[in-house]
């Protein structure tokens, strides 16, 4: 029988029930946990070994200069960077992952589009703010990033991260979700369809 939850028993932290989000585009989200206190995860994300390579476990910093970040520190950049148009959550994942459902706010920008030999990684960079003269890039005015991909496990937001890193942007722009969508499923936090 399943456990009965009255109002919202399961909170974000103590003193936070949820957290509403309007971007300055006008779209708002409302990123809360599952109230059914018997929900289990089901599926990919339930699985405790994967063959090492590829899967291995991975380091708690992406590199020297980027912050590693938890799930309520996504949810504050989705709140103030993201919001305010300054930043971009970007799920590093492939798009086949990408539409089974990922974080709210979150932005698809697969791994392999950001390495060097993607003959459109330069319309991509401008894309986040970086400016070129064509021979040098000027990052002065680029969006603050939080990448993210299935978790620990997984190296495609790090893969991200060092071919960003390779083309100039700054690590002090760049934060790491190392928990990925394994643990944000973990912890029943809400999770978005995208629309074709």
């Amino acid at each position: 029988m399943p456990a009965v939850t009255f109002a919202q028993d399961v909170r974000l932290t103590p003193d936070s029930l949820s957290k509403e989000i309007t971007f300055n585009t006008g779209e708002a989200l409302v990123i809360e946990r599952i109230q059914d206190t018997s929900h289990q995860l089901m599926g990919e994300f339930t699985k405790t070994s994967r063959a090492c390579p590829p899967f291995c476990i991975h380091a708690m910093s992406a590199g020297e200069g980027v912050e590693t970040v938890g799930e309520l520190e996504v949810i504050s950049f989705l709140e103030t960077s993201v919001a305010r148009g300054n930043g971009l959550l970007l799920d590093s994942r492939m798009p086949d992952w990408f539409a089974k459902g990922t974080i709210p706010g979150a932005v698809n920008v697969p791994f392999a589009t950001l390495q060097e030999s993607n003959p459109y990684r330069d319309e991509i960079l401008k894309a986040l703010g970086a400016q070129s003269n064509g021979t040098t890039w000027d990052f002065a005015a680029a969006k603050e990033l939080l990448l993210f991909c299935n978790g620990p496990w997984c190296d495609q937001s790090t893969r991200a991260i060092n071919a960003l890193r390779s083309a100039g942007y700054p690590a002090d722009k760049i934060k790491y979700y190392r928990g990925g969508m394994q643990v944000w499923l973990l912890l029943g936090l809400s999770v978005k369809q995208p629309t074709s």
